[in-house]
């Protein structure tokens, strides 16, 4: 069976709901769904900044296992006002997956934990093998 590796941040909500930042299983690593925030917990103003710091922090949960976000094979985007953010948070997406080019779904919802949060962001990624 192979490793399983965790990285866990300093939010409340890992601990007392009991699930990790990252989780990778051999080449599989799956980033739960993250939201915008900056270092003092709170999300910045707007879509397109809330999506950027999300993937900010997806990027560093990736890359505490190993792993980039030229791994990412798939992401889902909960998004709240859909029809008002969506053009901005698929701006933030496009600008750090234009290249890799994964599967992506978008997907409007009522709410978030917070009235303050408009974005929410999972991927998951497979890490490719340096013999490939």
């Amino acid at each position: 069976m192979s490793e399983r590796r965790h990285h866990s941040t300093t939010t409340e909500f890992e601990a007392r709901i009991g699930y990790d930042r990252a989780v990778r299983v051999g080449d599989v690593v799956h980033v739960s769904g993250t939201l915008g925030t900056g270092p003092d917990g709170r999300p910045p103003e707007g879509a397109y900044a809330q999506a950027v710091a999300s993937l900010e922090r997806i990027k560093g949960a990736l890359e505490a296992v190993d792993a980039s976000l030229a791994d990412v094979v798939r992401t889902r985007m909960y998004v709240v006002d859909v029809e008002r953010n969506q053009h901005d948070v698929g701006r933030a997406h496009g600008e750090y997956f234009s290249d890799v080019r994964p599967a992506a779904t978008m997907i409007g919802i009522a709410g978030l934990v917070g009235p303050e949060f408009l974005v929410e962001i999972e991927v998951e990624a497979i890490v490719a093998s340096e013999a490939a």
